[in-house]
């Protein structure tokens, strides 16, 4: 016998949810409570095992449900209709809830409860259940750029935000060497996105399930987070991100950040990739490349190598550069950098990112894109280069 307690907040589904699980005969539910505090209280008297909550309960936080696990009670949120269903994902996974249901899907509300046990990660139903929408498919542009730190995560979050203004835009962390994605957003995620690509790849769900996989930051813009540690880049085996972009962009557009290293490293054990197919995988599946390199004298040479190493490995002659942190302190113009860069690939754009460290900083505080802290020279300079992205593909289909 499963002893349920429930927080509904109000909803209209209280009462058809109440029918169902009345309706089991291993089910019964001791209380409705009135507020987070009566269902804390009362999950503290240690008679319950589960508790079915409003996930937009006033006062549902990580705290509250980290208290309801503590005490032994299971926690099962349901997403009330009309919602945002990548949005409540996003929020249930922040707060610790795996088990999510839409008010429409109460046969399977009652059936996660009786289960006994949590899912191993968020489970969405409501979103994995739903066939996605017919549309065109979207662009994919990875970003990548020579070690030194130039900014790669920073551009690839930058350009997603931007480009999601028009469009649905998925941003992926493939960075096999220190994916940051997730805590540069303030993502906190138990369950990585790409590790659990690997398994449905395996299993053969990964479009039908797609939707489970992303961390919504807003109705258009998304993510889905690397590799929770560095050394589990052995998890993920080749083909997987090739696939995983392939689905992504039947979704919208999508924005790969990379890693820095460009080697073809044997594998070490029979059938796994090398440390470095992921990024290899994602700048052979793009529609466009974008490099990124520092200003500085340091940055700006090993730019210059990296667009030849770019060239000679992946075989790709025209890309997108964007030179960042960019200062009049250096000695030189924009003119310079363009006649030094000029030969030694077929550059289709080269923007300038200002180096605005005051913007950067308020972003990475706040856990969100710079498109979300307020207008910034950096940030405007971001939106120019996703416009000359977004028109050159237009003038490019015509």
């Amino acid at each position: 016998m499963v002893v349920v307690l429930v927080l509904a907040a109000g909803a209209d589904w209280e009462s058809p949810a109440l029918t169902r699980l009345g309706d089991r005969p291993d089910v019964v539910v001791l209380k409705r409570c009135v507020d987070v505090a009566d269902l804390l209280a009362t999950a503290a008297a240690g008679q319950a095992e589960v508790a079915v909550v409003a996930i937009d309960a006033p006062g549902l936080d990580r705290a509250a449900v980290d208290h309801l696990r503590g005490h032994g009670v299971r926690p099962v949120a349901v997403l009330p209709g009309g919602a945002d269903l990548d949005a409540a994902a996003l929020r249930a996974t922040r707060i610790g809830v795996r088990a999510l249901v839409g008010e429409h899907e109460l046969d399977a509300l009652a059936e996660l409860v009786a289960v006994g046990e949590e899912p191993d990660d968020t489970l969405a139903r409501a979103v994995a259940d739903e066939p996605a929408p017919a549309r065109s498919p979207g662009r994919v542009v990875a970003v990548w750029g020579p070690s030194g730190a130039p900014g790669r995560t920073t551009l690839a979050v930058g350009l997603g935000a931007e480009l999601a203004r028009d469009r649905r835009t998925i941003v992926v962390d493939a960075d096999p060497w220190g994916g940051s994605v997730a805590q540069q957003l303030g993502i906190v995620d138990e369950v990585s996105g790409l590790l659990a690509t690997t398994r449905l790849v395996a299993s053969g769900q990964l479009p039908e399930r797609f939707g489970g996989l992303q961390r919504s930051l807003d109705h258009r813009l998304s993510v889905v987070t690397g590799l929770p540690r560095a050394d589990r880049w052995v998890e993920i085996r080749a083909g997987v991100v090739d696939h995983l972009l392939d689905v992504a962009r039947s979704h919208g557009h999508v924005v790969v950040d990379t890693g820095f290293c460009l080697e073809h490293d044997p594998a070490t054990d029979v059938g796994r990739a090398g440390r470095n197919t992921m990024t290899l995988e994602a700048l052979e599946a793009a529609d466009e490349v974008v490099v990124v390199g520092n200003a500085d004298p340091v940055g700006l040479a090993r730019l210059a190598r990296g667009l030849v190493e770019l060239r000679e490995t992946t075989g790709r002659s025209e890309v997108r550069v964007v030179v960042n942190r960019m200062r009049p302190t250096l000695g030189w113009a924009e003119q310079d950098i363009a006649g030094m860069l000029g030969g030694l690939a077929r550059i289709t754009g080269l923007h300038f990112l200002p180096d605005d460290r005051a913007a950067v900083d308020r972003a990475l505080v706040a856990g969100r894109s710079l498109a979300e802290v307020g207008d910034s020279a950096v940030g405007r300079a971001l939106a120019a280069v996703a416009a000359a992205l977004v028109s050159d593909q237009a003038a490019n289909s015509r």
